[in-house]
Order: structure tokens, then sequence, then C-alpha cells
């Protein structure tokens, strides 16, 4: 996230306070209820490891089952996407079958990262992309399964 100021300059919000803000944003809870999002780990200094969780679209395969997922924020965060792996089996386009890692290349949302993209955005646009013509009637594993 960058403020903006007079003179074409502009001020980089450091990345511990942007994780903060999205912290926030996660435990307040977002849009309709069906993304959430929050530290996987209360103690982690460095807020790196976060856990998120999407209730699956309506009208697809995915519809009514609930998916884990694992957000990692390294040092470079928000300069550069977290890794981004399912911990609930799925069958996706974008997700490598035998590890449930979202494949930057495969999800345009990582492939084209932009600073003040958020980790909600990725979750939101991940539950859209289930509900897409070549993700929504795919064959999925058995519910309750992890990689």
């Amino acid at each position: 996230m960058t403020l903006g100021s007079s003179g074409g300059s502009s001020v980089v919000v450091p990345r511990n306070f942007r994780l903060l803000e999205e912290l926030e944003r996660g435990e307040k809870g977002i849009g309709d209820g069906t993304v959430s999002y929050g530290m996987d780990d209360a103690d982690d200094i460095l807020m790196r490891s976060w856990t998120g969780t999407i209730i699956g679209p309506h009208n697809t395969v995915h519809e009514g089952r609930i998916y884990q997922l694992k957000l990692f924020c390294d040092k470079d965060y928000p300069d550069k996407p977290p890794s981004v792996r399912f911990h609930s089996r799925i069958n996706m386009t974008c997700v490598t079958p035998d590890t449930g890692v979202v494949d930057p290349k495969k999800f345009g949302l990582l492939a084209n990262w932009q600073r003040s993209y958020t980790m909600e955005e990725i979750l939101t646009q991940l539950k859209k992309e289930m509900a897409a013509p070549h993700n929504r009637k795919l064959v999925q594993p058995p519910e309750g399964t992890f990689f």
C-alpha cells in the first residue's frame, strides 16, 4: 500500500504495518463470510504464516465444501506475493495436484502481482476461480481429505 502525497512522491507502508492492517480486516470478517483468514500462530512476530478458509461457491461442485489454505508471507511481502497452498484436497487447474500449491504461472493474481494486492484478494479470486467454467464441474477428491 502506498500513500500518495503532493509533489508526486509517495510513502511505502512498512511490511508489518501492512500485515497488521490485513490481520485487523481478516478478524472483522470479509464480505458475505464465505472467505476468511487470520494468523496461523499468534506468537509469530514476523507474521509469516496465515490460514485462509474458502466456502465453495453456489452452483459448482465446490458448493458447501470448506477449503482450508496456508499462506506464507516471506520477508519480501507485499512486494512479492505470498506462497499459497491448499491444505484441503481440491481439483483446480491452477493447483498442483500432488501438493496443493497454487501455481503462480496459472493463477493470474499471483502471476501479475502488485504491491497493493492483499491476501483477501487472493482468497476472493480463488473462490471466483472455483466458479469459472473450467473448474466449476471438475471431479473433486473426497471431502475432508488433505494434502
